[in-house]
């Protein structure tokens, strides 16, 4: 028996997955995401130095995820702009947050309450991001596993993955903010949430989409806010990795203390030869002596 049927919500659930998000939702997710361009050094400098760079990184900040799945599916990178209404929509937002006189409607949009609101309406896109990039990739790739995952990952994360190439847009080089490296709260939980959509749309988890698009909205929609809220940058996810990745993948501080235990080993495996005797300043006057002798033949 399917899970979703034991699930009092299903019906609810089916509801808030078929509620469109366009314009509301998309423009909470605009907001938000010109609004951590705005965020950036620099970038209110750039906007009045060279608006079409500020527009341009605004525009991946806003549609950087269907740029990046497009490539990965080798679809044109630049059709979801043939969409009018969004990149309208997006434009305008970006150039309120910049130019609205006196700062007005970024005051507004960045006010604390507003913006916890912003900020759960932009995560209940980007879960419907996720389920739509692994329901493509499915129809295109049905048993590629792996590039469901992929897709629905970017789909997700695609802004934050792009992250280096929006900074060279501002002429900003930081390599070391490789966001694969150093992988932020939304783009992990990007990660885990196409696994979990891969998997159900596999039928390996006994769920129905609707349900998983609710809990899962309901799961990023509180930890965001709450970090939003409180200005935390930790991860829900810590204290779980803590307890599996040293288990699964080892932990760098295990790696050290053999490292160091094999070249004391080998220290005393090896016997070193004594170094030689100090030369004595006789010696060394009677090397000068020869060197410049056999310079002068």
């Amino acid at each position: 028996m399917e899970l979703s049927e034991t699930l009092p919500l299903g019906e609810l659930a089916a509801a808030f997955a078929a509620l469109p998000v366009f314009p509301l939702f998309d423009t909470a997710y605009f907001i938000v995401s010109v609004l951590y361009l705005k965020y950036e050094p620099g970038a209110v400098e750039m906007s009045r130095k060279s608006p079409f760079a500020s527009w341009l990184c605004a525009m991946l900040h806003c549609f950087g995820s269907y740029i990046l799945a497009d490539l990965l599916l080798g679809e044109a990178p630049i059709g979801y702009f043939s969409n009018n209404s969004s990149v309208m929509l997006a434009t305008a937002v970006w150039y309120l947050i910049f130019f609205c006189p006196m700062n007005l409607f970024y005051k507004c949009v960045s006010f604390l309450p507003m913006k916890l609101i912003f900020v759960a309406m932009k995560e209940v896109v980007r879960v419907r991001k996720i389920a739509a990039g692994v329901h493509h990739a499915h129809h295109l790739y049905h048993h590629g596993w792996f590039v469901m995952m992929a897709t629905g990952w970017v789909k997700g994360s695609g802004v934050a993955l792009m992250s280096n190439f929006e900074q060279l847009l501002r002429g900003v080089w930081k390599p070391e903010t490789n966001e694969i490296l150093h992988m932020s709260f939304p783009t992990k939980a990007s990660l885990y949430g196409t696994v979990l959509f891969t998997l159900q749309q596999t039928h390996w988890l006994p769920i129905s989409e609707a349900n998983l698009i609710f809990f899962f909205t309901m799961f990023m929609i509180v930890c965001k806010v709450f970090m939003t809220a409180t200005h935390s940058h930790a991860s829900p996810f810590a204290p779980v990795e803590n307890l599996i990745c040293p288990v699964l993948f080892g932990s760098l501080s295990s790696g050290h203390p053999s490292h160091h235990h094999d070249h004391h080993g080998a220290s005393h495996e090896v016997s070193h030869p004594p170094p030689p005797p100090a030369k004595s300043k006789e010696e060394l006057n009677e090397g000068t002596r020869k060197r410049k002798a056999k310079k002068a033949e």
